[in-house]
């Protein structure tokens, strides 16, 4: 399979550091809302795996889209501990999968971008046997996967938002799967950690696109 090209590479590279930065970033408030709900180490564990993700950045840029999503996939899986690691690994290898070859960064359709997202979507339920609704990352990404797949104007704008306050619904479910689920009653009024982490990545990828 062949690399990618130089304006490919480029919105590429700029795609992974946007994503990684943006949750590295935010590290101490993902471990903040774990503390409440969870283990504690959301941020810590999805900060290790995303220092490694940026670490090999400039590799990653130069392989074609499907391929860089399966390497970034199995990078998170290794380096990412809990269940964090398993589950987003699963979505960018999934991702990647359905996605397949010829496609690339800066000319990916929408259309194309909600079918993988979608299937993306059911290999992340079916590895942690768990639904929208149950307050976990899939509250973020079913609605943003819903909104890539009705498309309209200023599409990479309004989705930072649709994420925001897919994760903000969090706060008033009570978590039915993880660690949360053994609070019972007591998870609600707090914001899935997992919810969180999948919206600032949907926020840094859509700004890093928008350019």
């Amino acid at each position: 399979m062949s690399g990618s090209t130089a304006s490919e590479a480029a919105t590429l590279r700029r795609l992974i550091d946007a994503v990684a930065q943006a949750v590295i970033a935010h590290a101490e408030e993902l471990t903040a809302l774990d503390q409440a709900i969870g283990d504690g180490d959301h941020g810590l564990n999805m900060k290790r795996g995303f220092e490694a993700v940026q670490a090999d950045a400039a590799a990653l840029a130069e392989k074609p889209l499907a391929e860089a999503l399966r390497a970034i996939g199995m990078l998170l899986v290794m380096k990412v501990g809990g269940a964090s690691g398993p589950l987003y690994g699963t979505l960018f290898m999934a991702l990647g999968k359905a996605i397949g070859g010829g496609a690339d960064a800066a000319g990916l359709d929408a259309g194309v971008l909600a079918g993988a997202f979608a299937q993306a979507i059911e290999a992340v339920k079916a590895r942690g046997k768990s639904q929208e609704g149950q307050k976990t990352m899939l509250d973020v990404l079913v609605p943003v996967q819903q909104a890539l797949q009705a498309g309209g104007a200023d599409l990479l704008a309004r989705l930072p938002s649709v994420a925001d306050r897919a994760a903000y619904a969090t706060v008033a479910m009570r978590a039915i799967r993880g660690r949360a689920s053994f609070l019972g009653e007591r998870s609600v009024g707090h914001m899935d950690p997992g919810a969180h982490s999948a919206a600032l990545m949907v926020a840094a990828a859509c700004g890093a696109l928008e350019g």
